[in-house]
């Protein structure tokens, strides 16, 4: 619309102005830490400042950690991010130090705020860093069903402003680190406490947060995974292999790509790629040059290492004992092959998945944050010898299912599993187009 001088409005302009759309607000900008850009402390004095600060200071705290991910071997922490009223924001390298166990000092008793927790705790925990309660802004954001959970959305629906979110996936390891990361770092623990009092707000009003609570609670409990049984099965593409000996190359060059990251402190993908060991299982290369003529063999330590994998070929050519094709679980088969092997099974997930789905609606909720599937997999799979609600209760109590769970979903399982619905014939016959199970 045009600017008039006059003080009244041509009725024209009005007709215009009413029949343009409204244009999108466009949300303030997040780009700079109220106080600056911290220091990075790498000295022990430096170090005793950052604890003896965090101590002093007030409420919660929020807490991040970067990884290198993709380039380092393992998910160590390369930098720690605390921010807590009254102490500003530290940003801690750890690679000084033995262990930030004097942070943890610090911070006992006080309540964390991270965003996805589960990511982070781990690398933190192999720092002697421990929260003593936690709040998780993603978990958060999902159990009250926000639409989009990552940081930087959180921020804008609850905040009203956006977070750039540029250096997700740089190199933390990199040193010195550049100033704008540092800036990108700060700024994630920037907001962290006054997102925590939103979503709590949030929570509380649905109901939820005393559910919230409870999976908080859960995660900070939650022991590391014990180690894999054969880890080399999860290589990218291993489905395309049914031959054994070819399993056997596969697990010699991983396990030999896994040592050598180990020593050089590099991510093993960046000596050779998932795929160029698959290929190399296919093709089975005798010599040198027929492996680095392999269709697919490549990456940074496909040549210069060639002699090293073509070893293991040749040690896998040898072994008598060859890895079988897959290995016993007590996990249910894919329910795609229920119908024809257990149709009762199938319809005792086909009655319940869908009920437990509609809850979760009804909750405004994610189905896998009502219930885990497999755990209602299992049940399915192997109910109780007797279907009652106390049975189907114990039952998910055992598969892992959290109290909250289990006073949601117990009911309807229950029901379910008493009267499933019958088998629709063209998910008996396993016919495309068969309810998804």
């Amino acid at each position: 619309m045009s600017a008039h001088t006059s003080d009244h409005t041509d009725s024209t302009d009005t007709a215009a102005a009413a029949a343009e759309p409204e244009s999108p607000a466009v949300l303030p900008l997040l780009s700079e830490p109220r106080d600056g850009v911290p220091f990075v402390i790498d000295t022990p004095a430096g170090l005793e400042r950052a604890a003896t600060a965090l101590a002093a200071g007030t409420g919660p705290a929020g807490v991040d950690a970067e990884r290198a991910s993709g380039f380092r071997y393992g998910q160590r922490a390369f930098l720690v991010q605390i921010r807590r009223e009254g102490a500003g924001t530290w940003l801690i390298d750890p690679e000084p130090f033995e262990d930030l166990r004097v942070i943890d000092d610090a911070l006992d008793g006080v309540e964390w705020i991270l965003h996805a927790a589960s990511q982070d705790l781990p690398g933190l925990a192999e720092l002697g860093m421990h929260p003593s309660t936690l709040f998780d802004t993603e978990l958060a954001a999902r159990l009250a069903g926000l639409p989009r959970v990552g940081l930087a959305a959180v921020i804008e629906s609850q905040l009203g402003f956006t977070l750039a979110k540029e250096h997700s996936a740089a190199d933390w390891s990199k040193r010195p680190l550049p100033e704008p990361w540092l800036r990108y770092a700060a700024l994630d623990v920037e907001v962290l406490a006054e997102l925590r009092e939103s979503l709590t707000e949030l929570l509380d009003q649905d109901g939820k947060l005393a559910i919230a609570e409870e999976e908080f609670e859960h995660i900070r409990r939650t022991p590391p995974a014990a180690p894999r049984v054969d880890p080399w099965r999860r290589t990218s593409g291993l489905h395309q292999l049914r031959d054994r000996r070819q399993l056997a190359v596969v697990r010699e060059i991983w396990q030999e790509r896994e040592d050598l990251a180990e020593r050089r402190d590099v991510a093993p993908g960046r000596l050779i790629p998932d795929s160029a060991i698959i290929a190399a299982a296919k093709a089975m290369p005798s010599t040198v040059p027929q492996l680095l003529a392999t269709k697919g063999f490549h990456g940074r330590a496909a040549q210069k290492e060639a002699p090293r994998w073509l070893k293991c070929i040749s040690d896998a050519r040898k072994l008598t004992d060859l890895p079988p094709l897959h290995i016993p679980t007590n996990a249910p088969p894919p329910p795609r092959i229920w119908a024809e092997r257990d149709p009762e099974a199938a319809a005792r997930l086909q009655t319940a998945r869908p009920r437990i789905a509609q809850h979760a609606l009804t909750l405004d909720m994610p189905l896998e944050n009502l219930l885990t599937p497999d755990h209602l997999r299992r049940l399915a799979w192997r109910p109780p010898a007797e279907i009652s609600l106390e049975s189907v209760s114990a039952a998910l109590a055992d598969v892992g299912a959290r109290a909250w769970q289990i006073e949601q979903v117990a009911g309807i399982i229950t029901v379910a599993f008493l009267e499933p619905e019958p088998l629709a014939d063209k998910t008996r016959q396993g016919a495309p187009g068969a309810p998804a199970v």
